[in-house]
């Protein structure tokens, strides 16, 4: 007895719907991509101008934050004296500094290393929009200490507080080449520092019994640098000690009034203005004809040095302490640096 399912008719039918079924799946198939060639696709549709993702590296600056920092910095900020001394002496250039202190201009003995370099703003205050058209990749301050403006600038690139009060500048240079790959170069520059110190040190004749009075004149007076300032590091170095008053702790006296002339004396007395020109400039000039100022011995003896106070009297810096051994050499031994 025949199947009635093995019918010529229902054959032909069942044939039918499974080409049907198949042409359906082949269409879904082609409509519909797989999942490696959807991701392709997303991929080669981002924009070609798209910024590359930056590697980083934590660091701990000088307020104990911890700051994510670019591995290879391009574009830095140097708000501060002694971040841009200390950037110059690494070979980098600051794409944007504030001024130096008392001055309207970047610290005068960085004059020719600073040409070309914008101003952000006075000392201690950027310009906010400045900054942000400088776009910088990191920013540097060891002068800013507005909470709020640190967070301004955090905003707008990572930002190292790079000095504490008292700090060894050799610590805050080292910081400062840390948060910029640089410490091979830090360390290079030291070590030409450690030598020309110690090689002017042997050259002094007993300088542990030689007084080295510093003086930063303003036009309210003189005032005289205390233990912990930069240049009272550098002088140590050398060997050469400072008057009892300028041996206490502090960064630097009160101005001080014509009848306590006297506290300023010292064997050799280096003294100079933060600028070469204006009030405080105007006002050494006429002192230095006064009969108590001549009376000083280190006045007397010929042993009053000139000097640039933004270099000798401010925060310093790497090349700042280069350049007042080379200061010290020339008015003791008579040498050009």
């Amino acid at each position: 007895m025949a199947d009635k399912n093995s019918s010529p008719t229902k054959k032909f039918a069942l044939l039918a719907i499974s080409a049907a079924l198949a042409l359906g799946f082949t269409a879904l198939a082609m409509q519909k991509p797989d999942a490696t060639t959807e991701s392709a696709q997303t991929e080669s549709a981002a924009p070609a101008d798209q910024p590359l993702a930056v590697a980083t590296k934590d660091i701990t600056d000088a307020a104990g934050r911890r700051v994510s920092v670019p591995v290879e910095p391009k574009r830095v900020l140097a708000l501060g004296e002694f971040d841009m001394d200390a950037m110059l002496a690494l070979g980098m250039k600051p794409v944007g500094v504030t001024d130096g202190r008392g001055q309207q201009t970047p610290p005068s003995y960085l004059k020719d290393l600073s040409a070309g370099i914008e101003s952000i703003g006075r000392l201690a205050q950027p310009s906010i929009d400045k900054v942000i058209a400088a776009q910088p990749d990191l920013i540097l301050t060891g002068t800013i200490q507005d909470e709020k403006l640190i967070s301004q600038l955090q905003q707008i690139a990572p930002t190292v507080i790079t000095s504490a009060t008292s700090e060894n500048w050799r610590d805050m240079f080292k910081r400062i080449a840390t948060a910029l790959g640089k410490e091979s170069e830090a360390e290079s520059f030291l070590v030409k520092y450690n030598e020309k110190a110690a090689k002017l040190r042997e050259s002094l004749e007993n300088p542990e019994n030689v007084s080295v009075s510093v003086v930063r004149w303003s036009p309210k007076g003189p005032t005289y640098m205390l233990r912990d300032v930069f240049i009272s590091q550098v002088i140590e170095d050398v060997g050469l000690s400072r008057p009892p008053a300028q041996q206490e702790s502090g960064i630097h006296s009160a101005p001080l009034s014509l009848e306590a002339l006297h506290e300023i004396d010292g064997d050799w007395i280096f003294v100079g203005t933060l600028s070469p020109v204006g009030d405080a400039a105007d006002t050494f000039a006429e002192i230095r004809d006064n009969a108590a100022f001549k009376q000083l011995s280190g006045v007397n003896n010929g042993h009053l040095v000139l000097i640039d106070g933004s270099l000798w009297t401010s925060v310093g810096g790497p090349l700042a302490a280069m350049a007042a051994l080379e200061d010290i050499e020339k008015a003791m031994l008579g040498k050009q640096g």
